[in-house]
């Protein structure tokens, strides 16, 4: 059977199975198995009984099924994609104890005075969980949980209020160290590393468009964002500015304190003269005087210029920042300070996050095993799909499917931005109905193809993309792609996890009508990207 009938086949096959309610994983499976058969042994479509004379079934296991289970096996056993449950398994203890609610608390004290700052922090807050674990589901019901009852108390919009806790909540598919920029890291073979560091001016810039809108939002209309009454002896204006330069001097003078013995420990010990490699980063002799002066100039501000009452203040309301910091440095500083890979950095912010726990007092038995089985089945999900989605993408592969939309894609008469913008539009259209990993799986290996077949210099705009930072590119645009697609109606994922946490009186519908302006600045982002595509490229080497 030729190629250009198995992919009607197949495409029709998949939206009918999704459409009756069958999971992704299955039916993927099914239509891996039918896709082979139709290209290899289409004799058994018609004539069941021929099964055992043909090149599938004449030699179990050999031929197409051992490339393909050979795919499979490789794309499980990869060493990267342990790091998954241990970020979920972070995110789920973040979810369960305390430390995420001292966090939302202490930047409430900074910003309630301000227009808009509950939705703020909102914001703030989900960067700071994105960049702890990358989880998007337990996001959107924590602060579901956490910030929509404080800002339906204080008169905020409820749209605003829904589309700001979907939106920020969704960030984790941006900021590393993000999920889907693993997944899609072993999928194209990816450098995961450099997704990370090419995703972090996108994904900020997404959050500072999400802040920003806000902002203008509250002040064109008050009524949206009431402030709340003042709190008799609460600081503000200057005296709030003072108490948190003392909690910021405290933080420099901590870590500038751990940075400094852990440079002086390395110069002192030889680990850098005995490196046949590049020295170790911010170990090096050279780093020592900025790390003593860091935390000299600390304290001297909490000592003689703020004081040590003020810096005591300062420090009590602002503590709760502290865990949070804490988990970030050892997750990203592990990675891109060159101590660990990206599944130790996941195990060793996992420790990090339960012993944080345990000091708090927080940690316990049923903590623990909670958290074990939200990460076994969210885990779980993702393999059951990626093992179905993987056998389908390997077999149409094997059929060549790949091959054939290139051609006929590359083939047409659509100019360089026409294609990638039509594929832009079949991503997110998929992305209003299918699973992100599905998506990856499924239509990454077909569209990545060709756009490394595209002339370089027609990608964008303005300013040119490295020749090597094609694929690294193409999945940022695709997790911006993805970030819309947890907003999008009909099936958007987000609108139901905050479903399950919000109020009788919120419908679905009320929540999709909150995410209209966010979609719009979700795509304002995407634009970006589209435009200027060596935004990717700034931060890397």
């Amino acid at each position: 059977m030729d190629i250009g009938t198995i992919s009607l086949v197949l495409m029709l096959g998949l939206v009918l199975l999704l459409a009756i309610g069958m999971p992704l994983g299955f039916a993927s499976a099914i239509l891996a198995v039918l896709v082979l058969v139709m290209k290899f042994e289409p004799m058994l479509l018609m004539n069941p009984f021929s099964f055992g004379d043909g090149i599938l079934t004449g030699r179990p296991g050999a031929g197409p099924l051992n490339i393909l289970a050979q795919k499979i096996y490789g794309l499980l056993t990869d060493y990267v994609l342990i790091s998954i449950p241990l970020f979920i398994f972070m995110a789920a203890l973040l979810e369960r104890s305390g430390i995420a609610k001292d966090m939302y608390s202490s930047l409430n004290i900074w910003l309630n005075r301000t227009r808009g700052g509950i939705a703020i922090v909102t914001s703030i807050m989900a960067v700071i969980m994105a960049a702890m674990s990358g989880i998007i589901g337990g996001e959107v019901v924590l602060l579901g949980l956490i910030a929509l009852p404080q800002m339906l108390r204080l008169g905020y919009s409820q749209n605003l209020a829904i589309g700001t806790i979907c939106a920020s909540g969704s960030l984790g598919t941006m900021i590393p160290p993000s999920i889907v920029l693993i997944i899609y890291g072993l999928i194209t073979e990816t450098s995961i590393k450099a997704l990370f560091t090419a995703s972090f001016l996108p994904g900020f810039m997404l959050a500072s468009f999400i802040i920003i809108y806000i902002i203008i939002r509250t002040q064109l209309r008050p009524q949206d964002a009431p402030l709340p009454e003042p709190v008799e002896g609460e600081p503000y204006g200057m005296e709030k500015l003072k108490l948190f330069l003392a909690f910021l001097s405290v933080l420099v003078a901590g870590f500038g304190t751990a940075l400094f013995l852990r440079a002086l420990f390395f110069e002192v010990s030889g680990q850098n003269a005995s490196n046949t490699g590049a020295d170790i980063a911010y170990g090096t002799a050279d780093w020592l005087p900025w790390f003593g002066g860091a935390v000299a100039i600390s304290f001297v501000m909490m000592f003689a210029v703020l004081g040590r009452e003020r810096t005591a203040t300062g420090w009590a309301m602002g503590k709760g920042l502290v865990p949070p910091i804490v988990v970030i440095g050892v997750v990203m500083g592990s990675i891109y300070g060159g101590i660990t890979g990206i599944t130790e950095a996941a195990g060793m912010g996992a420790l990090a996050v339960l012993v944080i726990a345990i000091l708090r007092g927080e940690a316990s038995f049923d903590l623990v095993w909670e958290s074990l089985m939200r990460t076994l089945k969210s885990t779980g999900t993702i393999i059951w799909v990626t093992i179905g989605a993987a056998a389908l993408a390997g077999a149409y592969t094997i059929a060549g499917g790949p091959v054939y939309v290139a051609d006929f894609i590359v083939g047409s008469d659509l100019p360089t931005m026409g294609i990638i913008l039509a594929m832009m539009l079949i991503l997110l259209f998929m992305g209003a109905f299918m699973d992100w990993v599905g998506i990856v799986l499924l239509i990454i290996p077909v569209f990545l193809p060709i756009v490394q077949r595209l002339p370089i210099e027609e990608i964008g705009m303005f300013g040119e993309l490295n020749p090597r930072h094609v694929a690294i590119w193409f999945g940022v645009v695709f997790c911006m792609n993805m970030q819309v697609s947890f907003l999008s109606p009909p099936f958007g994922p987000a609108a139901f996890y905050l479903k399950s946490v919000a109020p009788p009186h919120i419908s679905l519908t009320d929540i999709f009508k909150g995410f209209l302006p966010f979609i719009g600045i979700q795509l304002c982002a995407l634009s970006v990207l589209l435009i200027y595509p060596p935004i990717v490229s700034i931060l890397l080497p």
